[in-house]
């Protein structure tokens, strides 16, 4: 039985009719006025009165002036372990030809990239140009014709920050946009005079780009619905309170949502974690964040057995998964997890070293999505077309099958198409 020694407010699921009808009152503005709408929502939500939404190659030059050398150079190195990791997966993709499941049938498939994807970039308190790296590399890596990005402007400039410009620039993106929120989501997905629509959106954004994305799929594919950060630890007894406190901090500065939650099967463990959690609160830049987020949604739970501990875990189905536990436990622990964005194993393995430079992706699902889909990949970009062919014998075997499935549902056009290959077949034959 899990015990809670730190209980989170519960999480209500906020009455969103007021979101709902605010991002669809942006959306028919942006799909009415087109342009000139984003210009409105630039000047309304970020004092930015530019009128040109494409970021031109000097403004590129110009923030990589404002970036030290030591900066890019850290972003390049950063980049180089993501665009790895990438081509490895994508390496792992492959084209399935000349598969046979009867004599005369070829079946197979192609790996094909969606053509354009736009990778949403967030701007707000910080400058979040890690995520240009995470959105844009697999895209590239995949093969994407055209990579656009977009990002809100600094307040009261016509600038996006000099750090996700050049974050953008070396994830190799195509075109970059200074616009942000719900109404960029809309413009990327019908098109504006400035702006081409993309076949894919993708990357983390506040309530409003998410319920936005939430409401244009389908006429654009989107990577997933997220919500707040979050990371689960697992722990035992030999685990560092002091490791795994700051580990619960780095996600509670996101944002007063996020959620960093400890199950443990060692009490004295759970209480050490929660006052190391009380200590290094103020050392932090971001503590008001970070202490509202912990004091209401941090938790610590206490689990009789680390089965226990794992069971919960699959229910839970966190964005991020650390496992810090006894080297002889581990291996069966990881085998039994079966849910989460991205796994972190063992007390070296921070899950901030996947958010800036290891090379997994950052961008995840959260919710419990984990439950049904990983976090943003490779193959997020890319598609998996089926293709077929048959011989004259192999329609003449299959097609009275498909003859009798089809009238079986009622439907005489799709029987008929299998019927009348077979009455010209045998006409030849006759003749």
């Amino acid at each position: 039985m899990i015990k809670v020694l730190k209980k989170a407010k519960e999480r209500t699921e906020a009455d969103r009719s007021a979101l709902r009808r605010s991002v669809s009152e942006i959306i028919d503005d942006v799909i009415k006025n087109g342009d000139a709408a984003l210009q409105e929502y630039n000047r309304k939500f970020d004092d930015c009165h530019r009128d040109a939404l494409l970021i031109s190659k000097a403004e590129i030059k110009k923030a990589y002036d404002k970036v030290s050398d030591a900066e890019v150079s850290d972003m390049k190195q950063a980049a180089a372990n993501i665009r790895a990791f990438a081509q490895a997966q994508r390496e792992t993709v492959g084209s399935l030809e000349d598969f046979s499941p009867a004599e005369g049938i070829s079946l197979g498939h192609k790996v094909i990239a969606v053509d354009s994807c736009c990778c949403y970039v967030p701007g707000g308190g910080y400058p979040l140009y890690s995520t240009a790296l995470m959105l844009g590399i697999p895209a590239k890596v995949a093969g994407v014709r055209r990579v656009a990005a977009c990002s809100p402007v600094i307040k009261g400039t016509a600038d996006i920050h000099p750090k996700t410009l050049v974050a953008m620039d070396i994830a190799g993106i195509d075109e970059i946009y200074a616009v942000g929120g719900a109404q960029a989501i809309a413009a990327f997905s019908y098109g504006t005079e400035q702006i081409e629509p993309v076949n894919l959106i993708v990357g983390p954004g506040n309530s409003f780009v998410t319920e936005a994305k939430r409401q244009c799929y389908g006429k654009v594919g989107i990577d997933f619905v997220a919500g707040p950060s979050e990371v689960l630890v697992i722990a035992d007894r030999q685990a560092d309170a002091e490791i795994i406190a700051a580990d619960l901090l780095a996600q509670s500065e996101h944002d007063r949502e996020a959620k960093g939650l400890l199950v443990t099967t060692d009490e004295t463990l759970g209480r050490a974690v929660g006052a190391a959690v009380g200590r290094q609160l103020p050392a932090l830049d971001t503590e008001e964040i970070a202490r509202s987020s912990w004091t209401d949604f941090g938790e610590i739970l206490l689990a009789d057995t680390l089965e226990e501990a794992v069971a919960f875990a699959n229910e839970y189905a966190p964005e991020h998964l650390e496992i810090n536990v006894e080297a002889a436990e581990q291996t069966w622990v990881v085998d039994a997890l079966q849910n989460y964005g991205s796994l972190f194993i063992g007390g070296n393995t921070a899950e901030v070293f996947g958010d800036y430079a290891s090379g997994t992706n950052h961008t995840l699902p959260t919710l419990g999505a984990a439950r049904y889909t990983g976090g943003v990949w490779v193959g997020t970009f890319l598609k998996i077309c089926t293709h077929q062919s048959m011989s004259r014998t192999a329609m003449m075997e299959i097609a009275p099958l498909v003859s009798r499935l089809a009238r079986g549902e009622g439907l005489t056009g799709h029987a008929r198409a299998a019927e009348i290959r077979m009455e010209k077949d045998q006409g030849k034959s006759e003749s």
